[in-house]
């Protein structure tokens, strides 16, 4: 009996899309958005928009009472120990730049930054660059053949120089969690800061941060079936009265002259400017509807689902996975034929995956491959979902073979 997504009629996109042909096992770039989501973004819209912060009249209470309550809410998911520990932020990817702006003035000519392997470039990038700038030193963390960060290695490199360890909590390309617990306490030992990337982990059953005990956190609101525009950055206070700010404008002002200023602390002192209010208030809707869900039912089927992909894929001849992946979605490449021609083929039979590198290239480069195929999952994906692509993949290599 194939698998059935008791969920996929709350989001009217993927109806949408199957009613077009198409099926979208593209979550892990982006994922669809039930209707509680889309509700509160026109409830919004439709109901009278206001700036945050600060007007006294009743649109503006409004809007701040929601936005505000968005704050609330993440903070419990992520169970920070106070809502002045989350940050709202445009994504992931501004999160971590914000932080390699924002830690820069803690390190110096010398010292290590510590990644690891498998990096997305938004976890790379800002400390590579960082490291140019500062005459650092970049420590890239090596994996083991499974795909994980390997701790044996890492607790030779991680040093008393490491000033700062930036690590994913799930890979996008292996789909595996990392040994995070391991590796904070090699830095934690050596008195780094240190800096998870939650961008494809957040939205997988339930994170307790002040036990992870990270400094920083980062995750994404369009993969958390919200809306895109929209990011968390969690920080522990006192890590959070470390950094400086990095935008200057409305809001984040506690007095000025022409001279000088002085400027509010975490959060509203690094929410300078307009946010994206309706985006907020409608990832309050998003964390509703993961709350309320069954999880013990979403692992279930998270588990049942990923593992009828995997199987599907080993049995057919010339597959070849990416790592082992565990979760979520599943990176492979065929024997003889190119990443990029096996997705066009895919496409133009109604299959939505993603091809190339995955904004992981130094990983891709490191395995000897120009890229790959993959499939990630939501939980509106089902049986039929895979059945469709297993068809669709088998005409496309028979023709490219």
């Amino acid at each position: 009996m194939s698998l059935i997504s008791p969920w996929r009629a709350d989001f009217p996109g993927i109806l949408a899309l199957e009613a077009e042909g198409q099926t979208y096992l593209d979550s892990a770039a982006t994922a669809q958005k039930p209707q509680a989501v889309l509700d509160a973004l026109l409830a919004y819209l439709a109901g009278g928009v206001a700036n945050v912060h600060r007007a006294q009249h009743l649109p503006g209470e409004r809007a701040t009472r929601a936005f505000e309550t968005t704050r609330s809410k993440a903070t419990q998911w992520l169970n920070a120990a106070s809502a002045n520990e989350i940050l709202f932020t445009r994504g992931s990817t501004e999160s971590l730049n914000l932080l390699a702006y924002g830690l820069q003035h803690l390190l110096s000519p010398g010292e290590q930054i510590v990644i690891s392997a498998l990096e997305h470039h938004a976890n790379l990038l800002p400390w590579q660059q960082l490291a140019k700038r500062l005459d650092l030193e970049l420590v890239v963390l090596p994996l083991n053949d499974a795909g994980d960060i390997d701790l044996s290695a890492a607790a030779r490199l991680i040093s008393p120089r490491t000033r700062l360890l930036a690590a994913s909590q799930l890979s996008n390309v292996i789909g595996r969690w990392q040994p995070l617990a391991e590796l904070l306490a090699l830095a934690r030992a050596q008195g780094a800061i240190t800096v998870v990337d939650g961008a494809q982990g957040a939205v997988h059953g339930r994170h307790d941060l002040q036990a992870l005990g990270c400094d920083f956190y980062v995750c994404s609101s369009h993969k958390l079936y919200g809306p895109d525009g929209v990011g968390l950055l969690y920080g522990r206070s006192d890590a959070l009265s470390r950094l400086q700010h990095w935008q200057f404008g409305g809001e984040m002002v506690l007095d000025a002259d022409y001279q000088d200023a002085r400027f509010r602390p975490a959060p509203l002192g690094f929410e300078a400017g307009t946010p994206a209010v309706s985006a907020v208030i409608a990832l309050g809707a998003a964390l509703d509807w993961l709350n309320n869900l069954d999880h013990a039912a979403v692992a279930a089927h998270e588990t049942a689902l990923h593992g009828e992909l995997l199987a599907g894929l080993a049995s057919r001849q010339g597959v070849r996975l990416v790592g082992e992946p565990r979760l979520a979605l599943a990176c492979f490449h065929v024997d003889g034929v190119h990443n990029a021609d096996l997705a066009h083929l895919l496409s133009e039979q109604g299959i939505a995956v993603r091809a190339g590198h995955h904004c992981a290239m130094p990983l891709m480069k490191g395995l000897g491959l120009s890229g790959a195929i993959r499939v990630s999952l939501g939980l509106y994906n089902d049986g039929d979902d895979l059945q469709r692509f297993f068809s669709a993949l088998d005409s496309a290599l028979e023709l490219l073979r």
